[in-house]
Parts: C-alpha cells; structure tokens; sequence
C-alpha cells in the first residue's frame, strides 16, 4: 500500500487515513511503519520530505498544502493539531537526556546566555531570553544579520553559552557566529533537524528539534518546546535564585502599581 502512495500524498496522510484506506488500523499502520524501521509516522514523512521538497516549487508545495485540507476548516484544525503532536512524539523519541542535562548544566554556569535565531527562530531566542532573565538568568537574544550581525558577536565572551535555533537552512551568520564562539572560548548548542550532519562537528551539544514535513505547522513548534524544557531544566536545578528572582519581580511590578 505505501509503495503505490507518492511522497505528495503521504506528507498529507495521518496514520487514521492510511489505516482507512488499507482496511485495519492506525495502529496496525504504525507497526508496519515500525517493522520497516520508522519509529512513526511522523518519522518516515521526515525521511520523505526533503527529496519532494528540493524536486518541487513552493508554489507547488503551497498548492498541494491547501488542497490537502480540502477547504474544510474542521480538517484544517485536525490536520495541524495532528502534526503538533506527531511533532512532539518524534521529538521524544529521538530525546537525549544526556545532551539535555549538559546543555541545562552549562546554562547554569554561564556568565551570559545568548540565544540567537533569525526569521521566524527569533520568536523563540527572544522567548527563551525573556524567560531566563525573570528567574534570574543574565541572557540577551541575538536577531541581526548581515551586516549588523558583527556587532552583536563584539559582545561575546569567554565562559557565554550560545543557544543557536537553526531550523533548516544553512547561511553564512551561523558561521561566523560559530566561529566568533570558538574565537572567545564561548560554548555552543545547537537546536535542529535538518543541519545535523552540517553542524554537528561546529558545537559543543546538539539538541534535535523536528521540522515540519509539510508547512501546516511553523518550523519553530518544536524548538519552542525546547526552549521551555531549558528554562524549567535551569529554574529546577536553582531553586532558590528562581524563587528569590520571582520575589524581586513582583516587588518591582507593586511598585509599578501593578
């Protein structure tokens, strides 16, 4: 049954459709999925989604993710819901703790944290940033690029840990960021998918963040759900800075009548 269904219209698939389609169940496409190797699903679309996506146009990707959902706006909503979680679990299923643990460890030891996105990945260093300093963290996000990018990279030093969300694309700011990291003697962690085998050997620790096989969901989906797993991971592991830095906030926030 796989064998007859072209990448195209196994990105828009879930398990429930495949399992309609062939007569059993979703469960029962699972194991077969899970036979052939694939944890799931979500992890054999992954497989097939870079090959259709570097074969096809955008538009014709645009084209092909509108009419998947068929104009109907309940299928719309189960459809994204649906590649959250598939998301989700994929992303547990390849979970290191190990790599956790240092990247929570070296979070916590860091003169500054520096997260650093562009795009749409800026959401999620400004978040993580944002988050760090209210329980206690000194952190700053890095957004620029271009020509502006060097000034920010001025700032780094020895003993910063720089938290590096790079969805899909490789460009040229990540390596010179990368570079400047190694320069200074900072440390780096990178959060991904799709740049493993491009990066892997640049950083300290690699945290994996699965991309979205389709475009339903943004890039970032996962990378968030890292970047909170850090913020609680370090407010955890301190929790008398996080208490005593939630105090002053609020101190700070009556004062302001708030």
């Amino acid at each position: 049954m796989l064998g007859e269904i072209t990448p195209e219209q196994l990105l828009y698939k879930s398990a429930v459709d495949l399992g309609a389609e062939t007569r059993t169940s979703n469960a029962t496409v699972v194991r077969a999925l899970q036979s052939l190797g694939y944890t799931g699903l979500a992890d054999l679309k992954t497989a097939v989604a870079r090959p259709f996506t570097d074969t096809t146009a955008p538009e014709m990707r645009a084209r092909s993710r509108v009419e998947a959902t068929k104009g109907d706006l309940p299928n719309v909503w189960n459809m994204v819901a649906a590649e959250w979680v598939d998301r989700i679990n994929l992303m547990r299923a390849s979970f290191s703790v190990e790599d956790y643990q240092q990247t929570v460890e070296l979070m916590l030891g860091a003169r500054e944290i520096v997260p650093f996105g562009f795009g749409s990945s800026y959401v999620v260093a400004e978040h993580l940033a944002f988050k760090l300093r209210r329980i206690g963290r000194r952190a700053r996000p890095i957004h620029s690029s271009g020509f502006c990018l060097p000034d920010d990279l001025l700032g780094l030093e020895r003993g910063d840990v720089v938290i590096l969300f790079a969805p899909g694309r490789l460009v040229i700011d990540i390596d010179v960021l990368l570079s400047r990291v190694r320069t200074v003697g900072a440390t780096s962690v990178l959060v991904t998918a799709e740049l493993v085998d491009q990066l892997k050997d640049s950083v300290d620790v690699l945290l994996i963040a699965p991309h979205s096989p389709t475009g339903l969901t943004g890039d970032t989906a996962t990378a968030m759900v890292v970047a909170d797993a850090l913020i609680q991971g370090v407010a955890a592991s301190d929790v008398e800075n996080t208490v005593q830095s939630s105090h002053t906030l609020n101190t700070l926030r009556q004062q302001m009548g708030f």
